[in-house]
């Protein structure tokens, strides 16, 4: 349940969940749910039921066993604060990632009422990297609840973005992911919301990576951004300098 990835602003994936329901129009042409159904007709046993939400015991453990360091996006095919995980297995992934001090874990959800509501009883440890997702300015107040959480870097992902998102409070947030969607059905993305975006984080300080045009040929469509590629990260804090297990 573990791999390489090639999402653009991580290294790996960690999945001990998979599978999710959708919400919001940012789900319309889910590529988890492609996947997941893809999967399933391969035979692969994680995805017996399809994209319906299940829990793997048997992958938790997974993180500890990679020695090198690096960031690992934690359940790209499903959403660790969805309604059907339990409270008592979301502390079990912290507590993994807590014990696996050497990597970086970023987290995305779109569910960012019970982020909100379950922050409190979580140890955010300085290498639990927490984002949202907000596609449109309609769902803004997502951005509002992850600051309301206690993690130490908050980032955002505004992917798909389907509409302009003007005058966000970037205050006490870290990282600014923007990209359009792609694939079949993909939406299209104007580039004037993607500058007006990119101006609000440079005004505002706030690192920002332009992962993708999207389209139906995403790698045609590239990620240049006015003749640059915009990969910014979060500076690394003193406190994510651990030792690494022999």
């Amino acid at each position: 349940m573990a791999t390489k990835s090639s999402i653009e602003w991580t290294e790996s994936t960690w999945n001990p969940i998979t599978g999710c329901t959708k919400i919001s129009p940012g789900c319309g042409n889910c590529y988890a749910e492609r996947m997941a159904l893809r999967l399933q007709a391969m035979g692969q046993p994680n995805y017996v039921n399809g994209f319906k939400p299940a829990i793997h015991n048997h992958a938790l453990e997974i993180p500890l066993k990679w020695k090198k360091p690096q960031n690992i996006f934690v359940n790209s095919m499903s959403d660790l604060f969805h309604e059907d995980v339990p409270m008592e297995f979301i502390l079990k992934v912290f507590e993994v990632m807590k014990k696996a001090h050497w990597h970086r874990f970023q987290i995305l959800t779109k569910r960012a009422s019970r982020l909100e509501e379950l922050s409190d009883q979580l140890t955010w440890t300085p290498n639990i990297w927490m984002g949202v997702s907000v596609e449109s300015q309609k769902y803004i107040d997502r951005v509002d609840k992850l600051r309301n959480t206690g993690a130490e870097v908050k980032f955002l992902s505004l992917e798909p973005l389907l509409t302009p998102i003007q005058l966000m409070n970037l205050c006490n947030i870290d990282w600014v992911i923007l990209g359009g969607e792609s694939g079949p059905g993909a939406r299209p993305m104007d580039p004037d919301w993607v500058l007006d975006i990119r101006d609000q984080c440079l005004k505002a300080n706030v690192p920002f990576f332009f992962k993708q045009w999207g389209g139906v040929n995403k790698k045609k469509a590239g990620r240049l951004l006015e003749n640059r590629i915009w990969d910014q990260m979060p500076t690394p804090q003193e406190t994510d300098k651990v030792l690494i297990p022999a």
